[in-house]
């Protein structure tokens, strides 16, 4: 709360991740407005809050829910936002309905970057913020049958990049945190057993929060970073893609 000021946003709050991190920021102290499609779970989170916190009910991949956080956002300092909402639809490409896909595009990529837009200058001109950004080892090299989930995450890890290269030295800290897998309801629901490595929601968020002001990406996990620099440093792709199209086979919509 001292070094980012007294409000945070957490974008995709109302379960798993969204939720660990809204729980962990106001451990913190910091007050939430908290935006996620699912009211129901989303004011049940609230009400368990120790800070104040403020539910919007959005579809972050729609203008209307961009533009309810927005609003909700206008009478409050917010000095750190996390952009945690994600969509994944699974399956091979030519199967999707193109809705899905333009649907992850907007929930995944359009919605950062309209955060990013709405909420960086106002924390820039205050000398001081900080903005998170939720990315995903899925998306350091092709990844069937998830592949244009893949995609999108490799947006976000590459856009926050640049952004924490642009607004050092402006007080503003940004992070990407690339995540392995984490033990959500959702990864529960697709996969069939565990991977390597999996962590607990509270972990991913802890660790993504500790790394703000300490680079441009964090990688949760001491087996998520191996897999990390043996993927992406010292495997052909081709064969990076091999591997993690094996260890997606159990992934069901």
């Amino acid at each position: 709360m001292r070094r980012y000021g007294q409000w945070a946003l957490v974008a995709g709050a109302s379960e798993g991740l969204g939720a660990a991190f809204a729980t962990e920021l106001a451990a913190r102290g910091l007050n939430l407005i908290l935006a996620a499609r699912r009211g129901d779970v989303l004011t049940a989170l609230a009400d368990r809050l120790p800070t104040e916190a403020v539910p919007v009910v959005a579809d972050l991949a729609t203008d209307a829910g961009l533009a309810a956080v927005a609003e909700a956002a206008a009478d409050r300092e917010v000095g750190l936002v996390v952009a945690n909402a994600a969509y994944s639809p699974i399956g091979p490409f030519l199967s999707l309905d193109p809705a899905e896909s333009t649907r992850a595009l907007d929930l995944n990529c359009r919605a950062p970057l309209a955060l990013a837009h709405r909420f960086l200058p106002a924390m820039v001109s205050r000398g001081r913020g900080g903005f998170v950004v939720m990315s995903s080892l899925a998306g350091m090299q092709g990844s069937p049958p998830i592949t244009v989930y893949a995609a999108t995450k490799a947006f976000g890890a590459v856009l926050a990049d640049g952004l924490w290269a642009e607004l050092r030295g402006t007080g503003v800290d940004v992070v990407a945190c690339v995540a392995g897998a984490v033990a959500t309801p959702n990864l529960a629901g697709t996969k069939a057993k565990r991977a390597p490595g999996t962590l607990s929601p509270e972990r991913v968020a802890t660790a993504a929060l500790d790394a703000l002001g300490h680079g441009p990406r964090v990688v949760p996990g001491f087996t998520s970073r191996l897999s990390a620099v043996v993927m992406s440093r010292l495997l052909p792709r081709r064969t990076a893609i091999a591997i993690i199209s094996r260890a997606s086979r159990d992934l069901s919509a």
